[in-house]
């Protein structure tokens, strides 16, 4: 198994782990936690009670880039998984540039969930919020995976015509 191999491997790897973090994130609502309670993008809970959150412009805005991320998430890791088989063309810019769309909704989506609840009293971030924060790095590293991957496909196919004389 090649470099480029290792890199296509690993890069479907990290695409699946940021995946399931993704979900884990999104559909759980342990996002913060506070006296008596926690709360979610979709939920809130007080003393086991749940409710629907009513609509907020930065709870629609987090949670629509966050399910649009885990789409881009499993469209990334398919088209990866894709290449790792050889089942599809080589289309590792693509998939590269599939999870750093996946990494960049997941930034916006996490940073306008900070700024709106980073500076409330007796409001902590729990571990639903963390695990987006997981997936980020993830998803990026899966992008520069296949990216480099790509690089040395096409640096190997470019080299390929020259006679080489040592």
């Amino acid at each position: 198994m090649g470099v480029k191999r290792s890199l296509q491997g690993g890069g479907t790897l990290l695409g699946f782990l940021a995946e399931i973090t993704m979900i884990l994130s999104t559909a759980t609502n342990y996002w913060i936690r506070f006296s008596g309670g926690h709360s979610g993008l979709w939920q809130e809970c007080h003393h086991s009670i749940c409710s629907n959150i009513p609509c907020q412009t930065t709870l629609a805005v987090t949670g629509a880039c966050m399910v649009l991320a885990t789409g881009f998430g499993i469209v990334g890791s398919v088209m990866g998984l894709r290449i790792l088989c050889h089942e599809g063309d080589s289309r590792g810019q693509t998939t590269s540039a599939t999870f750093f769309l996946c990494g960049l909704l997941l930034l916006i989506a996490l940073t306008g969930y900070t700024v709106k609840n980073a500076w409330k009293n007796d409001v902590f971030f729990s571990w639903s919020y963390f695990s987006g924060w997981l997936a980020l790095p993830f998803s990026i590293l899966a992008g520069f995976c296949f990216l480099l991957a790509d690089m040395i496909l096409q640096s190997t196919d470019a080299i390929s015509g020259f006679p080489v004389c040592l």
